[in-house]
């Protein structure tokens, strides 16, 4: 009778075959997640198109055309680096981000009065139809984008930040960007994104955000000075038209700390993230 050996299916070698397979999967789709979105997509189907012609002529026997499509591969790695150069960046950086090199979170939650100065500034600007930018540093640094601006490194409040986008005034024009908590800098320039994907009816504020967001993993507050809208940028994703509740929920997940004796008890966050509505 005709027996199958189980053994050789659970063999250390298929073991490591089968993590193999995992980890290049794995990286797969962080590259997938690092490029959605960016002009690197369209880069890619062009990619992909030389990699057929070169697969056809090939099979045809297209001598020219192949010899043409291999000078092309051969420069390839180059002009790849040259102009992908800010998504391996971006990529570096959400691998510098991962929990091997993240911080502690700090004792102290600071976080919470800022999220608080936040939601008032933003429900004022809102109503009044304010336009605003406003970008929180989380991890990468973001000097190069606080230097374009008026440094002014002030405490925060809700009315200073409603003062500074003031339509008229001196400094409502350009980014507010936070750090360590602080008011580092007003007015300053951020990069626009060059993403096909971005709808045509988001002006110039929603681009600089979702510009910072493909480079930094900065949090980004964008209020519309057409309707209103609150609008959220983070690692490259678009949140628009909030809540006032959804506002507040994602600063407060994404801004707040979490007590030290909360990181010691999982079980005690599992069921106080219920009371938040965090878990669903």
């Amino acid at each position: 009778m005709f027996s199958i050996d189980w053994s050789q299916f659970f063999s250390w070698r298929t073991l490591i075959n089968i993590v193999d397979i995992l980890i290049v999967a794995f990286f797969i789709y962080q590259l997938i997640t690092v490029l959605r979105g960016t002009k690197a997509v369209q880069l890619l189907k062009g990619i992909a198109f030389i990699v057929l012609i070169k697969v056809a002529s090939f099979f045809f026997q297209l001598q020219t055309v192949e010899w043409i499509v291999d000078l092309v591969i051969q420069w390839a790695v180059l002009a790849l680096i040259i102009i992908f150069q800010p998504e391996m960046r971006r990529g570096l950086e959400h691998l510098g981000r991962g929990s091997l090199f993240s911080r502690k979170k700090r004792k102290s939650n600071p976080g919470e009065e800022l999220v608080a100065h936040l939601v008032k500034a933003v429900q004022y600007m809102s109503k009044r139809r304010i336009g605003a930018l406003i970008s929180i540093q989380v991890d990468t640094g973001m000097e190069e984008y606080i230097n374009t601006g008026i440094p002014l490194d002030a405490d925060i409040s809700g009315e200073l930040l409603i003062n500074i986008f003031i339509p008229n005034t001196p400094l409502h024009d350009g980014a507010v960007i936070i750090k360590d908590y602080k008011i580092a800098s007003a007015a300053s320039y951020l990069p626009l994104s060059e993403s096909s994907l971005i709808s045509k009816e988001l002006g110039t504020r929603h681009r600089a955000a979702i510009g910072l967001s493909e480079v930094t993993d900065a949090l980004t507050i964008v209020v519309s000075e057409e309707t209103g809208g609150v609008s959220i940028t983070q690692d490259n994703e678009l949140f628009r038209d909030l809540t006032n509740e959804e506002f507040e929920e994602y600063l407060t997940k994404n801004l707040v700390t979490i007590p030290e004796e909360e990181e010691k008890n999982p079980v005690q966050t599992f069921f106080n993230s219920f009371k938040k509505g965090g878990a669903k």
